[in-house]
């Protein structure tokens, strides 16, 4: 039997920090929501990259944009800005910066069950997304 479920990011399922962001994941349903919060003078290449360990972040998003200005740049060379009331879907490849002086606060429904974790092995990711691979 399906039921209903109710979550509050005041309340999440598990806390990431890293320099100059944090992430705050609600695991409802089926699925992982996550709300990230990057601080003025933050960057994907420098404050994450490290964790991710790939030249670009290769979580697909998409986000809603609570707060804050965020420039994006995909591996393509296409650039542009998102900010508060606007929704963005970048697939896998792409750089990220926060512009100016306020937050970027946004949800993500897609792409953050991953992010800012140690790099997994392949059976473990696909493991983690539910796709089953062959002994």
């Amino acid at each position: 039997m399906v039921s209903s479920e109710h979550k509050e990011f005041k309340s999440p399922d598990e806390i990431r920090t890293f320099e100059k962001g944090r992430l705050e994941l609600v695991n409802i349903g089926e699925g992982v929501v996550g709300r990230l919060i990057l601080e003025p003078g933050w960057r994907w290449s420098k404050h994450v990259k490290p964790i991710a360990k790939t030249e670009w972040c290769e979580g697909p998003h998409f986000q809603y944009h609570i707060s804050g200005r965020l420039h994006i740049v995909m591996s393509d060379g296409t650039e542009f800005e998102a900010g508060p009331g606007e929704v963005t879907s970048l697939p896998a490849g792409h750089d990220a910066w926060v512009v100016g002086d306020e937050p970027v606060v946004l949800v993500d429904w897609w792409g953050t069950r991953n992010y800012a974790k140690e790099k997994t092995a392949p059976r473990e990711f696909f493991k983690d997304i539910g796709t089953h691979l062959p002994a």
